[in-house]
């Protein structure tokens, strides 16, 4: 009797953490074509002054090389989806913030803030203690001004861009898109 318990719940959870992926996937969808790279050229590269840059903490650039290296380390990947959540939560937050409202960039940004606080409602789903702990203190040194590390200046599109090859590498294959 027990093994099929355990196989009922076993069937039951990855069929829950499958919904909460289909949504999340939906949204990061979305994302994607908010993404692209024509609106990420006019928005983040022709409305901003030549060589602008917006400066942010070190943990805040992440790369697909950084990604691959805590792939190594054995993180796992609803981890490193958390940590490019917070990452380009935070991003997108301090694009938008040196803005002011009239700018012709300050909507899209509104619009990428708004696609990631739904992201954030399915991310509350995830319990705290199932994050690895290495993303956790990332995510903790992320929000915590005062903790982060040395800030350097990086062009708003540079920060996009390096959110959407991450996007790309972590969802292409949760979310069966293909590799364009």
């Amino acid at each position: 009797m027990r093994p099929l318990c355990t196989s009922l719940i076993y069937v039951l959870a990855v069929l829950g953490l499958e919904a909460v992926m289909q949504k999340e996937c939906e949204i990061v969808g979305i994302l994607q074509d908010k993404l692209k790279y024509k609106e990420r050229l006019q928005y983040m590269k022709y409305y901003f002054p030549l060589n602008y840059t917006v400066t942010v903490q070190y943990e805040e650039v992440l790369r697909t090389s950084n990604v691959s290296r805590l792939r190594d380390e054995a993180i796992t990947e609803p981890s490193l989806r958390y940590l490019w959540f917070h990452v380009s939560s935070q991003v997108v937050l301090k694009i938008r913030d040196v803005l002011p409202e009239q700018h012709p960039s300050w909507s899209y940004t509104q619009e990428l803030c708004d696609l990631l606080e739904g992201l954030g409602v399915e991310y509350e789903k995830y319990k705290q203690g199932d994050m690895d702990i290495v993303v956790a203190d990332l995510v903790k040194r992320i929000h915590d001004a005062e903790a982060g590390s040395n800030r350097k200046p990086v062009r708003p599109k540079a920060l996009l861009d390096n959110c959407v090859k991450v996007m790309r590498m972590l969802y292409s294959t949760p979310c069966k898109w293909d590799s364009a």
